[in-house]
């Protein structure tokens, strides 16, 4: 069962709300507690046990971190240094722990595989083999929010939760299970346990959402799932047009279907009252990388620039760092060195998230480097367009922007989506060999898997998105404009949608059914 499944939508969730409705205000936590724990049984059935260890893990942390901080008014500082002791001690406990299981789960036959590797190249004999090892479904999610959540705690940014079955809420909520958004406690704690009557304001804006959803999943990136996965599994035989076909195809089809998974997830939650994070918000209207990830994984990033950039950045090593610089190599140099600091640890961590394989590592370390290129000459780029009398706001430059940034994204999902960091540098080549933008043109697709009809939905369903990505980037569409047009007009609108997932979709006869990409990582 996944979000776009025809059990989930007519079935799950239908039950869901109603038993929600039906269960005492005070027990309806337990109902979507109850729902979570079918919905994660129907993905990872006994792997849940690695979910509830690490509900019960966070739940007594951090409430040893609170009750370990917790000092009477007249403590003398001793007193006071000796508690925050044991709170970190209690705080490194709890993090192994849950983020042991992850690593061990997830990245222990990457680790011994490079090992034999390099033991091989000083002519050891050891081959490592790989073992089968089962990674629950949204492990990498549920791990982040559990440590971020035990940090707050430590920091005393938040309380520690006193019920386990809020721990247990929080945790397992199941709209999040799979692709996240990655929710900080304070994202969901002044709606998750409100509990709530279903309000018919929030189903309506609910179902709107989630159809919206459905419609970039099932319409347009199952579609371009198909020609995408065709080519990068014969990778090496093509080049010129058909590579950057496949990149720009496989980007495209990672938007529509991830943010219309958030699309979906958020709806959900909507449905029952719970405000969610936003994950995604026009990123392919940024100006440059960085602003790029502000739009792009947006609660990722939040998680990473909360508890990684800002730690490193105020951490000893980058105090020492800063006195040393400012004496011997000016401040715009220090700032620089303090920026590859704090962002080093980020990218590395952003790209060993998404998996145990090189061209993820290769990802981050990409967008390391362009971000670190980015802050070292912005200052110097803008004296210069200024000095020189460029108009950065003018329509021509703006283009150019663009252009630059989607040649960055691109290239760096060319990488992510290929099956290993060699084949990854083999499309790279290909790209520039023969370059020809003929086979796209010719009907060459229709050899792929789909015929003229699906490509042409795919073409109108991306310039749909497009548009409505553009009025709200001008802030001209949004749910409370939208209401406010005529009744005709909005259920006009209503039926299109619906009709066109029921219709258009890629399912039934023909189709394969597509794995979520996220719920992998």
């Amino acid at each position: 069962m996944s979000y776009t499944s025809a059990i989930y939508l007519a079935i799950f969730l239908p039950i869901t709300l109603l038993a929600y409705q039906l269960t005492p205000k005070k027990h309806r936590g337990k109902a979507l507690i109850g729902a979570s724990v079918v919905f994660f049984w129907s993905l990872s059935k006994w792997l849940i046990v690695y979910l509830a260890g690490a509900i019960i893990v966070t739940h007594y942390t951090a409430i040893g971190i609170e009750r370990a901080r917790e000092a009477a008014f007249d403590a003398t500082p001793d007193e006071i240094k000796l508690r925050k002791e044991k709170s970190k001690k209690i705080l490194m406990l709890g993090i192994f722990l849950v983020l042991g299981t992850l690593v061990v789960l997830k990245y222990t036959n990457f680790t011994f595989m490079n090992i034999s590797h390099v033991l091989r190249a000083f002519g050891s004999d050891i081959v490592y083999k790989p073992h089968r090892i089962f990674v629950p479904i949204g492990i990498s999610f549920y791990t982040l929010e559990s440590i971020g959540y035990l940090l707050d705690v430590h920091w005393g940014k938040v309380k520690a939760i006193q019920s386990l079955e809020k721990t247990a809420l929080f945790l397992g909520f199941f709209p999040k299970l799979m692709e996240g958004p990655i929710c900080q406690y304070s994202d969901l704690e002044g709606t998750l346990f409100n509990n709530e009557s279903l309000q018919f304001e929030n189903l309506k804006r609910g179902m709107l959402r989630i159809f919206w959803g459905m419609f970039k999943k099932i319409v347009i990136a199952d579609r371009l799932a198909i020609i995408v996965n065709s080519i990068y599994a014969n990778y090496a035989d093509y080049h010129g047009g058909m590579i950057l076909f496949a990149a720009v195809g496989y980007t495209l089809q990672l938007y529509m279907e991830f943010s219309g998974v958030m699309d979906i997830v958020i709806g959900t939650a909507e449905l029952f009252g719970v405000k969610m994070p936003e994950n995604f918000r026009q990123p392919f209207f940024a100006k440059n990388a960085t602003e790029f990830w502000q739009r792009w994984h947006i609660s990722l990033g939040k998680w990473l620039k909360s508890y990684v950039f800002y730690p490193v950045s105020v951490s000893k090593t980058v105090k020492k760092w800063n006195q040393f610089g400012r004496k011997k190599i000016g401040k715009f140099w220090t700032r620089v060195g303090t920026s590859a600091l704090a962002l080093f640890p980020v990218w590395l961590i952003n790209g060993l998230w998404h998996g145990p394989f090189w061209n993820y590592i290769f990802y981050g370390m990409y967008y390391f480097t362009l971000l670190l290129i980015e802050v070292s000459i912005e200052p110097t780029w803008k004296k210069w367009m200024k000095k020189i009398h460029v108009d950065m706001k003018a329509g021509w430059y703006r283009a150019g922007q663009t252009v630059k940034l989607l040649c960055i994204v691109f290239t760096g999902e060319m990488f992510f989506r290929a099956p290993g960091l060699g084949a990854g540098f083999t499309m790279f080549g290909n790209l520039f060999k023969d370059f020809s933008l003929a086979p796209i043109f010719n009907g060459s697709l229709e050899h792929y898997g789909l015929e003229r009809m699906d490509l042409n939905i795919v073409v109108w369903g991306i310039i749909i998105v497009f548009v409505f990505d553009l009025l709200k980037e001008k802030n001209k569409l949004s749910y409370e404009e939208f209401n406010k047009l005529a009744l005709p007009v909005r259920w006009s609108a209503y039926y299109a949608l619906i009709l066109a997932v029921i219709i258009l979709g890629a399912y039934g006869e023909g189709y394969q059914a597509i794995d979520l990409i996220y719920a992998g990582f």
